[in-house]
């Protein structure tokens, strides 16, 4: 299964995520589900850094299906609208694959 984890403020700030995985829909190369979560991280990652210009902490591994990102407190506010964009994405890929996809959030 592939999961999703949104890291929120206390406020509701969403401020990074990690997305671990494979979704098990179909094999490696084949899974749409893996597809469009992974093309919508890239998205959403290099939004961040590329065109938003904001400061973040990223690991990324493609063999075992990992990133994790989280922005410097400076740009959280900057970013506000890409990640509540990008959990909603998610949310809705969650409900039409619930068996390939969890998404939950975790207070930091």
């Amino acid at each position: 299964m592939l999961k999703a984890e949104f890291f929120v403020k206390k406020c509701g700030s969403i401020v990074g995520f990690d997305i671990s995985g494979h979704s098990g829909y179909a094999d490696l190369g084949l899974d749409i589900v893996c597809a469009a979560v992974s093309s919508a991280t890239y998205m959403v990652a290099n939004t961040i850094t590329d065109v938003i210009g904001a400061e973040a902490d990223i690991i990324f591994n493609e063999k075992v299906g990992h990133m994790r990102l989280e922005v410097s407190k400076k740009d959280i506010a900057l970013c506000k609208d890409i990640f509540n964009g990008f959990k909603s994405h998610l949310i809705m890929l969650g409900k039409v694959y619930p068996d390939n996809i969890s998404v939950n959030c975790v207070e930091v």
